[in-house]
C-alpha cells in the first residue's frame, strides 16, 4: 500500500514540474539556478568545515 502511495506522489510531482516548465519556462529555469546555487553553497560550506577540521579546528 505504501509503495502505491509513493508512486502516486512521484507521478503528481512529475506532472507538476512538467506543468511549471511548460507554462513558464523562464521562471522554471530561475528555480533550477537557485537550486544549483544552494547545492554549490552547501558543498562549499562542507569543504570549508572539513578544511577547518583537518587543520585542527583553528
Amino acid at each position: 500500500m505504501a509503495v502505491q502511495g509513493k508512486k502516486i506522489a512521484v507521478f503528481v510531482l512529475v506532472v507538476f514540474v512538467a506543468y511549471a516548465i511548460i507554462t513558464d519556462p523562464e521562471k522554471a529555469a530561475d528555480y533550477v539556478q537557485i537550486g544549483f546555487e544552494g547545492i554549490s553553497s552547501a558543498a562549499q560550506a562542507i569543504g570549508d568545515f572539513m578544511t577547518w577540521l583537518v587543520n585542527g579546528g583553528e
